[in-house]
């Protein structure tokens, strides 16, 4: 099933799934963001009935769709794990993630948590490992801080732009559709009306009441 992600700079949830079941979130995003998803999973111990840590070798398949359903990510991680990509166009991805439970006979019957965290725009960045692979001041650091929150800020405002031309397209078409339905309603009506009399008078001619 699907879960909307409003568009939001971190998004962070929790969920469950069983053996071949799939889970996607669509997330909205600007063009040309960075996104980051961090996930851990945990397996279902059924003796101590709690959640413990999965088994190393079963992993987590995403598959990330842009909003032209053309696939930017597929590829399979491990039980732990972190996936990148990069939107190019504006509007609702696809996140889907479903695991590779079917190999693993000790995961049969059970069920999943997966903890997700995705993290959208400059707040995917790791400001203290670009400091340090840059050599930055803390000065410098914070500027370009700003620099990037700035640009995230005009791809925000970008995207709501495109959103409302959208809406107003969609819009202005609805009303076009409508109007050209009720002329053509009209016509039908007026149409009718004209073969109703012509038939009366016919029918009236016929009986030779007039």
């Amino acid at each position: 099933w699907f879960l909307l992600l409003l568009c939001g700079v971190v998004s962070s949830l929790y969920f469950h799934i069983g053996e071949t079941e799939k889970k996607c979130f669509i997330e909205e995003i600007p063009d040309e963001t960075m996104i980051i998803g961090n996930y851990r999973t945990q397996l279902y111990d059924k003796q101590r009935q709690e959640y413990l840590p999965a088994m190393q070798g079963l992993g987590m398949f995403v598959e990330v769709k842009d909003p032209d359903d053309k696939v930017i990510l597929s590829r399979q991680y491990g039980s732990e794990g972190r996936f990148t990509f990069t939107s190019h166009t504006p509007g609702e991805h696809q996140i889907c993630l479903h695991s590779n439970s079917s190999k693993f006979s000790l995961f049969a019957g059970g069920m999943l948590r997966v903890h997700l965290d995705i993290q959208v725009g400059e707040h995917a960045n790791n400001y203290a490992e670009i400091a340090a692979k840059d050599k930055l001041t803390e000065l410098q650091l914070r500027v370009r801080q700003l620099v990037e929150q700035v640009d995230q800020i005009q791809k925000e405002q970008n995207y709501q732009r495109y959103r409302e031309e959208r809406f107003r397209q969609t819009s202005e078409s609805t009303n076009q559709r409508v109007l050209w339905w009720s002329i053509v309603q009209t016509l039908i009506l007026v149409a009718i009306g004209i073969w109703q009399m012509r038939h009366l008078k016919s029918f009236f001619e016929a009986k030779k009441l007039v």
